[in-house]
């Protein structure tokens, strides 16, 4: 006669301690692996070791690296900007920033400021804006004013702008900063050349001669 377990009885320690202790036995062999995969990840992406971003802000690119290379970080040049008081080639911004804590090795992206001026589209003003909304404009892109010249046309109405004496075409590219000169209608009219010509009276044949020519065909017949 065959003997059937209880369920009571399949899980009492007492009747059945061999399922238990392979139970037991399996949940510390997982917790084990778990504990070692966590640990080793641990170690890999070194948890818990970080390095503050020093301050390299003005450095020029060598020192830059050097300071980097001493805190084991990378680094590279990934951007350029124009700050025209600022050295040419140092370091105007990077990422991250000083101070910020990060993974040993890891690269810190530069922005150095441009060894020549960067150029820069003028504005299109000309024909369609005021002096005071030409000014605002060039102002606001970076440009200087640097005076004005009036010519005919339109009162206070821009008709061109220039750079260093020559007029720029439009979606033309000047140094960024660069002084401009606007050509601004002063309310007149430019002179026309036949008006710059002296009007000379079409000489005509002495009234002697023809009155003489007159008697000497009268005389004839």
């Amino acid at each position: 006669m065959h003997y059937i377990m209880t369920i009571k009885e399949f899980f009492s320690f007492r009747q059945n301690k061999y399922f238990w202790i392979n139970i037991i036995a399996m949940v510390m062999a997982v917790g084990l692996v778990l504990f070692g995969v966590l640990k080793a990840l641990d170690i890999y992406t070194r948890h818990g070791d970080a390095v503050v971003v020093p301050n390299v802000k003005g450095m020029g690119m060598e020192e830059a690296e050097k300071m980097f290379r001493n805190h084991g970080l990378n680094c590279i040049v990934s951007d350029s900007g124009y700050v025209k008081t600022m050295p040419a080639g140092c370091i105007l911004e990077y990422n991250p920033a000083a101070g910020q804590k990060v993974k040993e090795g890891r690269t810190i992206y530069l922005t150095v400021n441009a060894r020549s001026t960067p150029l820069q589209t003028v504005p299109d003003v000309a024909d369609n804006s005021s002096l005071r909304q030409a000014e605002a404009r060039l102002l606001a892109a970076g440009f200087k004013v640097a005076e004005v010249q009036h010519v005919a046309g339109e009162r206070d109405w821009v008709y061109g702008v220039k750079y260093r004496g020559r007029q720029l075409a439009i979606g033309e590219k000047v140094p960024v900063g660069a002084a401009l000169t606007l050509m601004v209608g002063g309310g007149g009219e430019l002179p026309q050349e036949s008006d710059s010509l002296e009007t000379k009276p079409v000489e005509t044949a002495p009234e002697s001669a023809a009155s003489g020519k007159s008697a000497a065909d009268e005389s004839w017949f």
